[in-house]
């Protein structure tokens, strides 16, 4: 992400986001803003506070899309959350802080992966190593003549013979890591002491249900007092080097400074895409139950994190001053005015996303990298079909689905998911009984399937 313009990064989210550049400017300058703030003296870095996004848009307009692939594009912890899940504290529910604690476990996977990949050399030759002496055990020494050069009696050909045998077996060693190197002896079987971890199952289960909230983590808070127990396992020397090269690694890697470098990502780095924050706006007309309850609650829980507060974790304190949140919504039962004023001022840019036409449709089924088209073309190759999809033939697909969606709930673009499966059930259905065929789907064709599911208005309830 810190090699990206904001030019680069529309760029990179053009190739699978059709439209919406308002939106993706937006956030290329947000996540830019991250390396600049990184950039400046350290006194001022502390008062460049982030400058939060909300978006709204109706469903099926780009909005998840854009959180998806810029968890990509950032070299950044980051973490998609529904704001719908939360509930104000005093209520059965998870408390708004998780969202925090979720982020650090993103930043500890991230760091300890790039731990990982910087021992990775050192600790394939420690495995290897190991793995030698397994092969090859060291014969204990027998009794040797020790040379004493002040004594004429003693001699000195007790030396030069046990140099012969050392250099003899670091030959064998020698020949024998070539062909270990080399593969050779990947299908022998060798006997290889692993530490055991089948016990840890239950004692997760039991803080995660009971510890999350409190930032403790059982597991590893027992993990150091019980003694750790080893088993044998009896594997080939392929699974054996693997087996040992991740037992060296995690031995290699310090958690106490993956923790700190992690803490210090996040506060500096962390990024947290709250989603459906429409549905905990309040709604004029009073609160009901179910999911109406604590609406207003959730949001004074998580004024203070976007504001800026100190969250406890099971690694250490997180400050939020400095944490980018975007949030995103329909907004189509309720208004970015509903949210309370302390929320609303702490998303200083808006931005309006599109709702798309035809055009986009289109757009959409032709363009992307992974586009509807290219994947159901992918699949059916997999059974040697060739599908081909004509030109007027993706143009009608896309205005079917713009009258579907005016005619029934507008979803946007997910709607072309289920007119796609429609129109090639059959030709799935029977691909395997068509292999080294050439499928050709034209309008005529869209017209016979789709048509009257999206004219009958009794049918077109079940079209997602």
């Amino acid at each position: 992400m810190e090699s990206l313009t904001p030019r680069q990064i529309v760029e990179s989210l053009d190739r699978h986001i059709i439209g919406q550049d308002d939106a993706k400017r937006k956030v290329a300058i947000a996540l830019r803003n991250r390396w600049r703030r990184k950039q400046l003296s350290e006194d001022l870095r502390e008062e460049v506070a982030p400058k939060n996004i909300i978006m709204i848009g109706p469903t099926g307009v780009g909005k998840t899309e854009i959180a998806r692939r810029l968890s990509k594009l950032a070299d950044a912890p980051f973490i998609k959350v529904e704001a719908s899940k939360f509930t104000e504290v005093g209520y059965v529910g998870r408390d708004c802080e998780s969202m925090i604690r979720d982020l650090v476990e993103v930043g500890i996977n991230l760091v300890r992966e790039e731990m990982m990949k910087e021992a990775e050399q050192p600790a394939r030759e420690e495995a290897e190593r190991r793995l030698m002496d397994l092969l090859l055990p060291k014969q204990p020494a027998g009794p040797q003549r020790v040379f004493h050069p002040a004594d004429p009696a003693a001699g000195d050909e007790g030396p030069a013979r046990n140099l012969r045998e050392d250099s003899a077996e670091e030959r064998t060693r020698e020949i024998l890591l070539r062909k270990l190197r080399a593969g050779d002896l990947d299908e022998r079987e060798v006997e290889v002491k692993v530490r055991d971890t089948g016990g840890m199952s239950t004692m997760q289960v039991f803080s995660n249900a009971g510890m999350e909230e409190m930032g403790v983590n059982l597991q590893d808070l027992m993990g150091r007092l019980m003694p750790q127990r080893s088993t044998t396992r009896h594997v080939t020397v392929a699974e054996a080097r693997d087996l040992l090269e991740q037992e060296v690694l995690q031995d290699m890697i310090d958690m106490d400074a993956v923790a700190q470098r992690a803490i210090e990502r996040v506060e500096n780095a962390g990024i947290v895409f709250l989603d459906e924050i429409d549905k905990i706006a309040g709604r004029s007309g009073g609160q009901g139950h179910g999911p109406d309850v604590s609406r207003e609650g959730v949001q004074r829980d998580i004024l203070p994190i976007v504001e800026g507060s100190n969250v406890m974790t099971k690694y250490g304190t997180v400050r939020t001053d400095h944490i980018l949140f975007i949030a995103a919504g329909a907004f189509h039962m309720t208004k970015v005015s509903d949210l309370i004023p302390e929320l609303q001022g702490r998303f200083p840019i808006r931005v309006e996303l599109n709702s798309l036409s035809s055009d986009e449709f289109e757009r959409i089924l032709r363009e992307p990298q992974g586009s509807l088209i290219k994947q159901y073309c992918a699949m059916l190759a997999t059974e040697g079909v060739e599908l081909v999809f004509t030109d007027d033939a993706i143009a009608r697909v896309a205005e079917l689905c713009q009258q579907a969606n005016e005619k029934a709930e507008n979803i946007g673009a997910r709607r072309l998911h289920t007119l796609m499966e429609n129109l090639i059930e059959d030709i799935s259905f029977d691909a395997p009984d068509r292999a080294g065929s050439r499928v050709e789907v034209t309008a005529a064709e869209v017209d016979r399937r789709l048509s009257d599911l999206v004219q009958d208005q009794d049918l077109s309830k079940y079209i997602l």
